[in-house]
């Protein structure tokens, strides 16, 4: 559980580090200019960036840098690579488990295989690799 704690720490922090990348592309292109904030635009592209770079992860290596770091592994329940439409299942899983104070993912604590709600909802475990 620590070592998936850790490494969502470590993805979120270079998550960060591109939402700003964007930010700052954005302001230079509106040449100081703020979005406005009734704009739906802007939201949209910030998530679709953390979207993008979960499931990218999670599709193509199996891991996010986090995980790699922290040497972890999402794989499907019978040990395979998980494709795009279970990535984004995961995803939006994964909001909904923070949602209430991160229960989904405390969830983990008292399961034997240690999956949070977003692991058993799509069929994925997290392995030591």
């Amino acid at each position: 559980m620590l070592r998936r704690l850790a490494a969502l720490l470590y993805d979120l922090l270079l998550l960060t580090a591109l939402l700003f990348s964007f930010t700052l592309i954005v302001i230079a292109l509106r040449l100081g200019e703020p979005v406005p904030p009734d704009s739906s635009w802007f939201p949209s592209c910030l998530f679709a960036i953390a979207m993008a770079f979960f499931c990218g992860f999670w599709v193509l290596g199996g891991q996010t840098v986090g995980m790699r770091a922290w040497r972890i592994r999402l794989v499907t329940n019978d040990g395979g690579r998980i494709g795009w439409l279970q990535a984004c299942g995961r995803f939006f899983a994964g909001l909904v488990a923070i949602a209430p104070a991160g229960l989904g993912f405390w969830w983990a604590l008292s399961d034997d295989r240690k999956r949070g709600w977003h692991d058993l909802w799509t069929g994925t475990r997290v392995v030591r690799s």
